[in-house]
This record gives structure tokens, C-alpha cells and sequence, in this order.
């Protein structure tokens, strides 16, 4: 097969000229937390071994005709291929503006929920480091001059972990829940109350500020791709208007529940498919949506640990390490998997049977955060960790 093929070292990812303006692109963070199944939503399909690991889950090779078509993996680039539900996101790929980071992760090792999340959005080793979030860090540290009490949003009901810090962030749930109902007098008697409730309070004044724009938006009445009708499609589609509506969002945060699939997990059909399927038709539609804007925008995805490489006796997967993320954006150079593949033969797993990581997931925060935000300060944001920053640039 194509195993032996592969280059034992690809540069990390690069991304075409840097953006120049005084406060660069809005950022989209995607969490998939519950650690996704990386090996079955990009499937080596070049290594045999993926498939002696897992005879029951495996996606099928593109040309395996035993398969139905519907049923293989998407070619990518004769080693890599998408689950068959992650098709959507074919269009981004072949526009070159989508790319894939395998084997992709953080250096710890405990396969723990909470322990990982917490580690991986504070940006940090161990829990020495600081309290606050990555993301705060970098809003902290870069002074744009935006004071909108939107800047940095958090869809759900509370921000994420990784926003926590001294900038302000705004929890976002729905933006229609500002409407109430498309009632105006109701509108206007709650907005009364507020304004005699926080008249000295500025944190009051700035949820009434918030108040104020969103109630300018409106969902129902919003022309844009076909987002699936999910929480998840929802928080994209959200994140678009407020960008769309220039409210300075600079960074968007939003979670993707439900990976943790030790379980009949599926393999082309079932629960973790349909959480892939998710995945890339909302990221599909929020690329086609955001297609004027694309150059001023990087979405990234990332996940606290990958699964095992062998599928287990309840058709699941129990929780390994190496993970994968992808960026999405108009100066990605994608269209390509990076990273140094670390191969799942026997002794080229680690601990009890997991992928390796082989590229540390702050090299590709960090590039990101230097290159499409303009911010220097990554020795701040990901303190006492030097970044592998390449300078390849299209």
C-alpha cells in the first residue's frame, strides 16, 4: 500500500501573504469535545494496519468495490480520505482553502476529559500554568481598540474555558431569544426596566449595548445556505451574521458535543457518522456562506485527544491520543494533509494503543495567531513553549 510512500516529514501548515490590517482575521474556534474519532472522519486508508485494527469500523478504501460507493472513504490525496458523511467539505478542499493537520494533539498523556480540555484551552502543560484561556491571552495582549461588548463571543450558555481572561466575553445562545418572540412592546417594556435597573452599572450597560444589536438581527429573515437545523448549524450561522453585521467579533467559539463513542459508535452510519455529517455540513454551509469574507476569516477545529487505533468489543473506540485538527480560510494554503504521519503498526503506537502526536496543536494556534491576527505576543498566549512556526508562504 501507499504507507511507505509518504515523506517522513511534511511541513506543518503555512498560509498565503500576511494579513496587514491593524486587527486581522475573526477566528472560529470548534471544539469537538468527548475526543473525536479522527481515524474514521480522515481515514488512512493507505495503511493496512488501520484495517487489522479495525475490522468492524473501518471505512472502506475508495476503490474497494465489496463497498457500497456511498459507503468509502473520499479520496484526498491517495493515503488520506474523508468518512463518506464529511463530502461537504470536498468543495473547500479542492478550492484549496481547507487543510488537515493528522496525528495532531497536546503532550498530555492522561486520557482524561476534564483534565485535557482544561490543559489544552488554558494553552498550557500542566496546571502550574496560567488560569486564564488561550484565547483570553491573545484578546489580552493584542489592543486593537475594539471596545464592542461583542468582541469575543462564546456560543452556548456560558463562554468557553478557553475565552476566560481579563477581556470580557459574551455568552450567545440565540440571537432570536433577543427578539422575544418579535414582540416590540415587550421589547421596549424590558428594555425600560434594564435601562432604571443598571443606569450606573456598566456591566448592565453593556449587556443593554448588546441588547441593542442583536435586536437589529434577525434570524427569520436571513438569506443564507442551507445550515443544518442543529445547535451546532445554528452557532455557525449566528457567528455569520454577527460578522456579516460588522459588531466586532473578533473571536467565535463554539462546541460540538457527544464524540465520546465507546459504544456502537457506527462506521459510515450510526452515532458518531451522524456527528461527523454535522460537522461538515455546517462548516460547508458557513464556506459557502462566508465566501465575500473569506480572506479576513480562519476557522480551526480541534478536539482534546483522539480514540484508539482498535476498535473494542462493544464496536467502539475507548479514548487514545493523537488527534486531528483542520483550518478553513481564504489564505490557507490547503488542499493538503500536514504533519509527519506516525504510522499504526504495532510499534509505531504508543501507550496502551494509540496514535502518536507529532505535531503539538499550539504550532498551528500559533501560525494563526502570528500570521492572520497579528499578534507576536504567542510566547504570552502559550507561555514557556516554543512554537514550530514555518515560514512557507504561498
Amino acid at each position: 500500500m501507499l504507507t511507505q510512500t509518504l515523506p517522513t516529514w511534511l511541513p506543518r501548515l503555512s498560509f498565503a501573504p500576511v494579513n496587514t490590517a491593524p486587527r486581522g482575521d475573526t477566528l472560529v474556534v470548534v471544539f469537538l469535545r468527548g475526543a473525536a474519532d479522527v481515524l474514521n472522519m480522515v481515514v488512512p486508508h493507505g495503511e493496512d494496519a488501520y484495517y487489522q485494527l479495525r475490522p468492524s469500523l473501518g471505512i472502506a478504501r475508495p476503490d474497494d468495490s465489496s463497498a457500497k460507493k456511498e459507503d468509502r472513504a473520499v479520496d484526498l490525496d491517495g493515503f488520506f480520505g474523508f468518512h463518506p458523511t464529511m463530502r461537504p467539505l470536498i468543495e473547500a478542499w479542492q478550492s484549496e482553502q481547507l487543510a488537515i493537520i493528522h496525528a495532531c494533539g497536546a503532550p498530555d498523556e492522561s486520557r482524561s476529559h476534564f483534565k485535557a480540555m482544561e490543559l489544552m484551552e488554558r494553552g498550557v502543560d500542566d496546571e502550574r500554568g496560567p488560569a486564564s484561556g488561550w484565547i483570553g491571552r491573545h484578546l489580552a495582549t493584542l489592543n486593537t481598540g475594539n471596545s464592542s461588548p461583542l468582541r469575543a463571543v462564546g456560543m452556548g450558555t456560558r463562554p468557553q474555558r478557553s475565552l476566560s481572561g481579563s477581556v470580557p466575553a459574551s455568552a450567545l445562545r440565540s440571537i432570536a431569544d433577543f427578539h422575544l418572540g418579535g414582540d416590540p412592546r415587550a421589547l421596549q417594556q424590558m428594555r425600560a426596566a434594564l435601562n432604571t435597573v443598571y443606569q450606573d452599572d456598566a456591566l448592565g450597560q453593556d449587556t443593554l449595548s448588546i441588547m441593542d444589536t442583536l435586536q437589529k438581527l434577525d434570524p427569520a429573515n436571513y438569506q443564507s445556505p442551507n445550515y443544518p437545523d442543529t445547535e451546532f448549524g445554528m452557532a455557525l450561522k449566528q457567528t455569520a451574521m454577527l460578522i456579516k453585521a460588522e459588531v466586532g467579533l473578533e473571536v467565535s467559539a463554539i462546541d460540538l458535543g457527544g464524540w465520546d463513542t465507546h459504544f456502537a459508535q457506527g462506521s459510515a452510519n450510526g452515532l458518531m457518522p451522524n456527528l461527523m455529517k454535522d460537522l461538515a455540513e455546517g462548516l460547508a454551509a458557513f464556506h459557502a456562506d462566508m465566501a465575500d469574507h473569506m480572506n479576513q476569516l480562519t476557522t480551526v477545529t480541534m478536539s482534546e485527544f483522539g480514540r484508539r487505533a482498535s476498535e473494542n468489543g462493544s464496536l467502539g473506540t475507548d479514548h487514545g491520543h493523537g488527534s486531528m485538527m483542520m483550518v478553513i480560510g481564504g489564505n490557507v494554503n490547503g488542499g493538503k494533509v500536514y504533519g509527519q504521519w506516525p504510522g499504526m503498526a504495532d510499534d509505531q503506537l504508543i501507550g496502551p494503543g494509540d496514535l502518536a502526536v507529532t505535531t503539538d496543536y499550539r504550532d498551528v494556534l500559533s501560525e494563526i495567531l502570528t500570521k492572520r491576527l497579528n499578534n507576536p505576543a504567542v510566547n504570552e498566549i502559550f507561555p514557556d513553549y516554543q512554537p514550530i512556526i514555518p515560514n512557507v508562504i504561498v
